[in-house]
Formats: C-alpha cells, structure tokens, sequence
C-alpha cells in the first residue's frame, strides 16, 4: 500500500471534491470543496490530497494560526478507503511535513467531542486533549514539538 501526500492541484482538484465520508461522519468534517475555496483566498492555508498508489482517497488541510503553531483544519478519507491504515499513514506524513516548519513548537487539532473514535485515533500520535470550547463542540488537542 503506497501512501503518500501531494498538493492538490489542476490535475486532482476534482477527485478530491468527489471524496466523502460516511453518512454518520457528516458532521465531523467540513466538504472539501468548501475547503479548497478557503485555501485559494488565503495562500498560507496548504492542502494535500492524500493518494492510494496515486489515487487521491483523502484530504488534508492545515493552517499556520502563528508563527509557532499549526492547526490541522481539515483531515479526511473517502468512505471507501477507511479502516485500511490508510488515516494512520496519511497523518503521520502530514505531521512529519508539518514538522519541517520553521521555528514550529506546537500543532494543534480540533474535534468533535462526540466523535468516538478521535480522541484514541489522536492520543495515539501524541496529541493531547487540552481544553473544550465553550458550547461544547469541539476539543482542542496539541501536541508540543
């Protein structure tokens, strides 16, 4: 199984707007194509299609909030390609380039607390739980580099 990361581009931007979750999944994760805009209006937001032997299955998108810390805004796979590895793989690579970034010191990750597998899928790469929004709504977890 060849995983690997590469920008979303002319050639792939489609695919990856035809990507999905499953029907229970709907409200954990905003559309790509929704994403995709929001990264053309903002040149620092940087997205990643994430390929199956060239084949895009999922979809990253992470945001510099400071100079010292990035949050992962978005993170998905296709309906079709969970509970493969595919997610565990997809992540590790991204955190690795994120990694790369200048003067880094945390990444940061939101998540719907209702979400059950999240916090273990998260936990298991480090991330930390470190407060919960007002309403309720989302966690918020880091991990310090």
């Amino acid at each position: 199984m060849n995983i690997t990361l590469t920008d979303v581009d002319k050639n792939n931007y489609e695919d990856v707007c035809d990507l999905s979750v499953a029907e229970n999944q709907y409200d954990y994760v905003a559309e790509n194509m929704w994403s995709l805009v929001e990264s053309k209006f903002n040149p620092s937001y940087q997205t990643r299609a994430i390929c199956l032997d060239e084949k895009p299955v999922g979809f990253f998108m992470w945001v510099p909030e400071t100079t010292k810390r990035i949050s992962i805004w978005r993170f998905m796979v296709d309906k079709n390609y969970q509970n493969k590895g595919i997610g565990r793989k997809a992540l590790q690579l991204a955190l690795n380039e994120i990694k790369q970034t200048d003067g880094l010191e945390e990444i940061e990750i939101c998540y719907n607390p209702n979400n059950p597998v999240a916090k273990g899928f998260y936990g298991s790469f480090g991330f930390v739980e470190v407060s919960i929004d007002p309403e309720g709504e989302d966690v918020l977890a880091i991990i310090k580099i």
